[in-house]
């Protein structure tokens, strides 16, 4: 059962002795208005000329914590690779139930599509990374992409790969009914079930879907490895390109700076939205260690 523990992760830049690409942070950029609300987010954008491929960033928390400065090293990383970055923050449960964190990823991703030519991105080659709360979003994300049309403002909001860590997908058979989601649901199964199965990325899986890379801790309490392998077997059943890498005795808090996870999901989201023939991008070297602080904050 996933507890509502509370994870604020930050972790140092992490580098490695291959050519990196240039680039420079912009912060604090409104992205979009909830009444009187502004949700911003931070962006790396290459230095070079072109359009390049973009990942939007995803923290976790649960829902109800955590911002876009959390995951900062995954954005420095992918941004070192030529990507251009975009981590976000969105509204937190209990004040914000679902599906208001959902809703504010999709406007990231019109937002990003929307003003792609001044960030220097290829609209057409758009992924997503997420850990725990966010690697849970960037699947539904997955899942749940339209196509442009009335609904979404004539903007494109699918994506193109994503990289999920920690990250529950099913919530339709929760535990204990699903009260211990009450704070970000609004109920539990019994008197929010739309809301549980609308939550639930593997209910949405089709043929068209993007491809998923997955990591996990085997040892992870918090969101248990099956929680993931839901989503990755209805992709797999579908035929739709996905990888599952475990990490042997890894927790949840170890599985979200596992320096070989991580390696591995930037390369599969290289191999994904950089190349135009999959060969042309070689997996890097495993990453050196890196000075991490980690702060966990119990309800």
């Amino acid at each position: 059962m996933m507890m509502p523990l509370l994870l604020a992760v930050c972790f140092a830049p992490i580098t490695s002795d291959a050519v990196e690409a240039d680039f420079e942070v912009r912060e604090k950029i409104v992205y979009s208005k909830v009444a009187d609300r502004e949700l911003l987010l931070d962006a790396w954008v290459p230095k070079e000329d072109g359009s390049h491929p973009a990942v939007l960033v995803v923290h976790g928390g649960a829902w109800r914590s955590g911002n876009r400065k959390q995951l900062r090293a995954y954005a420095d990383s992918l941004a070192k690779r030529g990507f251009a970055c975009f981590a976000i923050d969105y509204r937190l449960a209990p004040e914000h139930k679902f599906p208001a964190q959902i809703e504010d990823c999709r406007e990231a991703v019109k937002w990003i599509r929307a003003h792609a030519a001044e960030y220097k991105v290829n609209p057409d080659k758009l992924g997503a990374i997420g850990y725990s709360a966010g690697g849970h979003l960037v699947c539904l994300l997955a899942t749940t992409g339209e196509s442009p049309g009335e609904k979404n403002g004539n903007v494109d909001t699918r994506i193109q790969a994503v990289a999920a860590g920690g990250a529950p997908t099913d919530f339709r058979a929760a535990a204990d009914n699903g009260k211990w989601a009450a704070y970000w649901m609004g109920g539990d199964l019994t008197t929010e079930p739309d809301k549980f199965r609308d939550a639930s990325a593997t209910a949405f899986v089709d043929k068209d879907d993007p491809p998923v890379f997955f990591f996990n801790g085997t040892a992870d309490e918090l969101v248990p490895i099956t929680w993931s392998m839901s989503c990755h077997e209805a992709l797999k059943a579908h035929g739709v390109r996905t990888e599952m890498h475990t990490i042997e005795g890894a927790g949840h808090l170890q599985a979200a700076m596992n320096l070989a996870a991580l390696d591995k999901a930037y390369t599969f989201l290289q191999l994904e939205l950089q190349s135009e023939s999959k060969n042309e991008v070689q997996a890097e070297t495993v990453l050196p260690e890196a000075h991490q602080k980690i702060r966990i904050v119990r309800p």
